[in-house]
């Protein structure tokens, strides 16, 4: 039992001085990218039109959430990792899809994200999932918002 209490505590260190470098990192990165509303992520998605939701992809999006993100994301509370409630009013369509779709990149080169890092002390992982599937995801966000 000793040792898990070590390596755990190992591990936030290591966490925290990760998050401390990456903030340094984070000076060097133009002033727009700390705008959440206008700073796109890292990752393969640059522009995103948005028009009327879409009740089809709020289901599909809705089913990905359950089985890939409902087990550290909740929408009122934070859990393992951030509250998702009102995010599409606090990021830009572009930022939440690359994060979903390169989280790693992301929280070493994104300050909006190695912030989370910072305050959420878990990494979030890649869930294996196309563009069109985040899109999805997206959609049932914006759904939620819209409530």
């Amino acid at each position: 039992m000793e040792m898990k209490k070590m390596c755990a505590t190992v591990a936030v260190l290591a966490l925290m001085a990760a998050s401390a470098c990456s903030q340094k990192q984070a000076t060097e990165v133009p002033a727009a990218a700390n705008d959440p509303l206008v700073n796109k992520g890292v990752g393969p998605v640059t522009s995103v039109t948005l028009g009327a939701l879409d009740s089809q992809k709020i289901e599909a999006g809705k089913k990905l959430f359950q089985e890939k993100c409902s087990a550290c994301h909740k929408f009122d509370e934070k859990y393992v990792g951030p509250a998702l409630k009102g995010v599409t009013a606090r990021r830009s369509p572009e930022w939440i899809l690359n994060m979903i779709l390169n989280p790693q990149e992301m929280t070493q080169k994104d300050p909006i994200a190695q912030e989370l890092l910072a305050t959420h002390f878990t990494q979030m992982p890649f869930q294996n999932v196309t563009q069109e599937e985040t899109r999805n995801i997206l959609e049932f966000f914006r759904q939620n918002d819209s409530k």
